[in-house]
């Protein structure tokens, strides 16, 4: 098991751009596949990025393909997502999580989550 920690979230205007970490602790953390996924009031939890345990393979979701991207520190147990471009479209809460294995897109997958970092975009 991983615990890990969002970080970088606030409040900025269309157009601008913002960093997301996410502190890893607890485990061997190039063991894991990472994943970024984001939920806007009212919807479900949507799958926004993963990258793969050393880095080498990301998929992202066609809404951020070319304007967000992740990547992750295995010497400080960090996964990043640098997201340019910003559109209110982008507000909701941001959430990293970790799996065992080969990374994929699909939320169910995934054992261990953060609790999460408020993104808001003004337009």
């Amino acid at each position: 098991q991983v615990q890990l920690v969002e970080s970088g979230g606030g409040l900025v205007q269309a157009g601008a751009s913002l960093r997301l970490s996410c502190a890893a602790s607890g485990s061997t953390f190039s063991n894991y596949a990472m994943g970024w996924f984001r939920q806007a009031p009212g919807k479900e939890r949507e799958f926004v990025a993963t990258i793969s345990w050393n880095g080498a393979l990301t998929v992202y979701a066609p809404s951020v393909k070319g304007r967000f991207t992740i990547a992750r520190d295995n010497v400080r147990n960090m996964v990043h997502l640098q997201m340019n471009s910003l559109t209110p479209e982008d507000t909701a809460v941001y959430f990293c999580a970790a799996k065992l294995g080969a990374m994929a897109p699909e939320k169910a997958l995934y054992n261990d989550w953060g609790p999460g970092t408020q993104v808001t975009v003004s337009s």
